[in-house]
């Protein structure tokens, strides 16, 4: 007997992963919790890797958000008053490590432009016979509200080329800055540069069987390094294979053991796994060494 309803329905939840997929390019699914659930049908099923649903969640995640929310307060900024002398904003610009920094006149709701460090070398190494003053070398600050779009403005960041916008409330007070990075961490996860305190090794020992280690490390460096056999379809790295393991984004402090290595997110935010503590088994042998 012939089946009149070859599809039977359990709920939308219930769908394909095809059906799923059918749906984004006929104009489905409805909402962004459909799409997700398509994105976690894709992983299941090894069509994406952990990391590049994590990409595409957060850039859901972007196009809904404010300034407000991912700016830097002004309570936070570092900024340059337009009177310093040069001898007095080197050791500043040195000593933050930032590579942008606005310039204010008295006050930070007072803001004349945005001074590149890069700018300052020249005179810095006394390249330049001339006298330096900040409105000498001083770009045009961009102003944006509180209110506006995340979206957009990276659109703007991008198109325009600049990389810092200062932040105004409703009557024109400075609340704080955006840059370019604090939108694409959101998507990418956090971007470490040389400034940042992180550990530089990927994997680091600390004390008898435990050690420390990058959640980015690939998976072939810490097979060789931990001697064993980590493998997973869809991942590359050691922090895929835990966040798989976890199904979930993990907290910091939170443990799950993996044939018998015991993982503990040691630096997390709200997309990425960042740092990891490795407690290997006892009696394990890496690198040639058994552990105590």
């Amino acid at each position: 007997m012939s089946d009149d309803n070859p599809h039977p329905s359990n709920g939308s939840s219930n769908k394909s992963f095809w059906d799923r997929t059918l749906q984004l390019f006929t104009g489905e699914p409805k909402n962004k919790e459909e799409l997700v659930n398509v994105l976690n049908d894709a992983e299941d099923r090894d069509l994406i890797k952990p990391e590049t649903k994590l990409m595409i969640e957060g850039v859901l995640e972007v196009s809904d958000m404010r300034v407000r929310e991912i700016m830097i307060p002004r309570s936070q900024m570092v900024t340059l008053d337009i009177n310093l002398p040069l001898e007095e904003i080197i050791p500043i610009i040195l000593e933050s490590g930032h590579s942008r920094f606005p310039v204010v006149n008295d006050d930070v709701d007072h803001v004349e432009g945005i001074l590149l460090a890069k700018d300052m070398l020249a005179y810095g190494f006394n390249q330049k016979e001339e006298t330096c003053t900040l409105p000498d070398v001083i770009r045009t600050a961009i102003i944006v509200p509180e209110s506006k779009k995340v979206e957009p403005l990276l659109k703007e960041f991008r198109s325009k080329r600049y990389h810092m916008a200062i932040v105004v409330d409703e009557y024109g007070g400075v609340s704080g800055l955006v840059t370019i990075e604090d939108i694409l961490e959101l998507i990418v996860g956090e971007i470490e540069d040389e400034t940042d305190d992180e550990i530089e090794e990927d994997i680091k020992f600390l004390v008898g069987n435990i050690y420390q280690v990058k959640a980015l490390t690939e998976l072939d460096d810490f097979n060789e390094f931990f001697n064993c056999q980590f493998d997973e379809k869809g991942t590359d790295t050691i922090g895929g294979i835990v966040l798989h393991q976890f199904g979930h984004m993990p907290k910091k402090g939170e443990t799950i053991t993996i044939n018998n290595f015991e993982f503990k997110v040691t630096v997390a935010d709200s997309r990425r796994i960042q740092t990891l503590q490795v407690t290997t088994p006892k009696d394990h042998r890496v690198h040639g060494k058994i552990t105590d």
